[in-house]
Formats: structure tokens, sequence, C-alpha cells
């Protein structure tokens, strides 16, 4: 619990700093999961420069791009209603995922030294498989993050909820 207060306290001081950072922790973490329980590589194999370009990932693009989604999001629908929340998650679902699973695989791919045409080509072969996946999760998860979050708890407890989500897009974007 005191844990639990430093972070509200943290939140409260420096709100985007805080996200950034979580979203980073989060996708570090999930790239561990990914590859010690997912993968099993043990730790001799770790690949840590892979671990760090997925915290890298969570900080300078995941957590402000969906940080600052979600802010944009309470501004065109503003409200806590079911049906506000129904309409962000639409919004969200059929929009904003599409547009950042089709930026943040070639990302990752870019940063893995993939060439435009290789890169290309794992787009369009993960792609799909990626975004029906989204679906299976999110759309439950982003209607109770909308209705029952508060706006700047809203990134942390999609990135919670995402440790799982970020550990299978560790294994997608890094699959050869």
């Amino acid at each position: 619990m005191a844990l639990w207060r430093a972070y509200q306290r943290a939140l409260a001081v420096h709100p985007w700093k805080v996200q950034v950072l979580t979203a980073g922790s989060l996708m570090g973490l999930g790239d561990i999961i990914s590859q010690q329980l997912v993968e099993r590589r043990g730790l001799q194999e770790h690949q840590t420069g892979r671990t760090l370009t997925m915290v890298s990932l969570g900080c300078g693009f995941v957590g402000p791009v969906v940080g600052g989604w979600y802010r944009a999001l309470d501004w065109l629908i503003p409200g806590t209603t079911k049906v506000d929340a129904l309409k962000k998650m639409l919004l969200d679902q059929g929009g904003f995922a599409p547009c950042f699973l089709g930026c943040f695989l070639p990302l990752v791919g870019a940063l893995n030294g993939l060439s435009a045409q290789d890169n290309w080509a794992k787009l369009r072969r993960d792609y799909p498989d990626a975004l029906v996946t989204n679906y299976y999760l999110w759309p439950a998860v982003q209607l109770a993050n909308f209705y029952l979050v508060p706006l700047h708890y809203r990134l942390a407890v999609v990135q919670c909820v995402a440790v799982i989500w970020n550990s299978y897009l560790s294994w997608k974007a890094h699959r050869l």
C-alpha cells in the first residue's frame, strides 16, 4: 500500500513523467516475460538490448502517444457515462488501435535494423494477426477503463493489463 500511495503522490505532482516511466517499465517487464516465459531463453540467452529497446519504446512512443490519446479522447468525448465509455471504446478500437499497431510494429522493426522492404513484409505478415488478437482483449478492458477509471490513472491501468499484451507484442515484433 505504501508503494501505491507513493505512486499516487508522484502521479499527482508529475503526471506526464510518471505515466511515461510507467509505460516504459511495463513494456520492459512485458519483454522480460516474453523472453523468459514464452520464448524460454533463460538468463544466459536473455537479450538485454531488446528489453532496453522495449523500455525506450514505452517511454518514447507508447507512453506519450497513448497518454496523449487518452487526453484527446476525453476532450473529444467528455463524460463518464456508460454511453460515453462505449463511444470512447469504439473510437479507440476502431481508429486508434489499428493506427497504433501500424506504427508500433514497423518502429520495432526499424529499431531492430530491418530494411524497409523486410519491415514492410513483416508488417504485412504480422499486422492482421496482431489486430485480431487486439480485439480479443482490448475492447472489454477499454470499456471498463473509460467507464470506471479517472483519466490520470488510465494509462497505468492499461499498462498493467498490457504486461501480458506487451509480452505478446514483443514476441510478435521480434519474431523474424
